[in-house]
């Protein structure tokens, strides 16, 4: 169903696949952007990216689940932290790996921005899945 590639004349990923290839007549979800808002709409761990990425895995589980995919399925995110330092982006990329959502491993961009769309905010991810035949 869902075939990932690396090509062999790039540098290696470290735990991303260079490219994501879903065959035509497969359900795909296209997912809003997961945000680190409880259930309540409040910000969680505001100041500590780490703890707003949990949230936003967390929350990017729960959208995932509700069309019947979860993140084995996820064929491509795009990561958004407010930070210009690396380590800062790395600590969250940590996250994403210990999630599972690079065991596939999923294709993925990651991008250090200047603001996102909630006050207080600093991780957000995007992502793209399979909805398995056996959820339709």
């Amino acid at each position: 169903m869902i075939q990932r590639v690396t090509s062999p004349v790039l540098f290696p990923p470290p735990t991303y696949s260079h490219v994501s290839v879903v065959e035509a007549g497969t359900k795909l979800a296209f997912l809003a952007g997961a945000v680190p808002l409880d259930a309540e709409g409040k910000i969680v761990g505001e100041g500590d990216p780490v703890r707003q990425a949990e949230q936003v895995v967390a929350n990017l589980r729960e959208q995932l689940a509700a069309v019947g995919s979860d993140l084995e399925h996820v064929v491509a995110t795009d990561v958004y932290v407010v930070s210009s330092e690396t380590s800062v982006l790395s600590s969250v990329w940590e996250v994403v790996e210990a999630s599972g959502l690079s065991l596939g491993p999923h294709s993925s961009t990651l991008l250090g921005v200047a603001c996102l769309g909630y006050s207080g905010q600093l991780v957000e991810i995007t992502a793209t899945a399979v909805v398995p035949e056996e959820a339709r």
